[in-house]
C-alpha cells in the first residue's frame, strides 16, 4: 500500500511539474530610444510569424504611450514562448497613423526590433524576430 502511495504521489509531482512548464508566460520589456521630442505618442506593435507584419492594425498585440521623454518603455506581458517582432514609430500629431510623404517614405520616427533595418522597405518578420523563451528586455532605436 505504502509503495502504491508512493507511486500515486510521484506521478501526481510529475504532473503538476510538467504542467507548469507548458503553461510559463513571458514578458518583453521594450525600451524605445532617441526619441527627438514629447510630442505625441509612440506606437508598441507586437507581431508574431502568422500575423502581417509590420501591418498596423495586424498586429497580435498594440498600443500607445504618451512620451515626455527621450526614452520610453512599454513591457508585453504573460505571452507564450514563441518568435516575436516589435515595429515601433513616434506618432508626433496624434493621427493614429504612420505619416509618410508623397513617394511613400515615414516622416515619423519609426524602428524595429533587432534595430533591423532596409533601404526601401520595411524589414522581414525574420530580420525583426525576437525568440522569447524567457523574460527579455530589448531597445529600439528610432529614426
Amino acid at each position: 500500500m505504502k509503495l502504491l502511495n508512493f507511486f500515486l504521489v510521484l506521478g501526481l509531482v510529475l504532473f503538476t511539474s510538467v504542467n507548469r512548464s507548458e503553461t510559463t508566460r513571458f514578458d518583453l520589456t521594450v525600451t524605445v530610444t532617441n526619441i527627438q521630442n514629447a510630442k505625441g505618442k509612440i506606437s508598441f506593435g507586437l507581431f508574431r510569424k502568422q500575423d502581417s507584419f509590420p501591418i498596423k492594425g495586424k498586429q497580435f498585440k498594440g498600443v500607445f504611450i504618451e512620451t515626455t521623454k527621450s526614452k520610453t518603455k512599454y513591457t508585453f506581458q504573460d505571452l507564450e514562448k514563441n518568435s516575436y517582432a516589435v515595429a515601433i514609430y513616434h506618432d508626433e500629431n496624434n493621427n493614429g497613423i504612420l505619416d509618410k510623404n508623397l513617394v511613400g517614405a515615414p516622416t515619423e520616427a519609426y524602428g524595429f526590433s533587432r534595430n533591423a533595418r532596409e533601404l526601401f522597405s520595411a524589414p522581414s518578420f525574420d530580420d525583426a524576430k525576437i525568440e522569447l523563451n524567457d523574460n527579455k528586455s530589448i531597445e529600439i532605436w528610432i529614426k
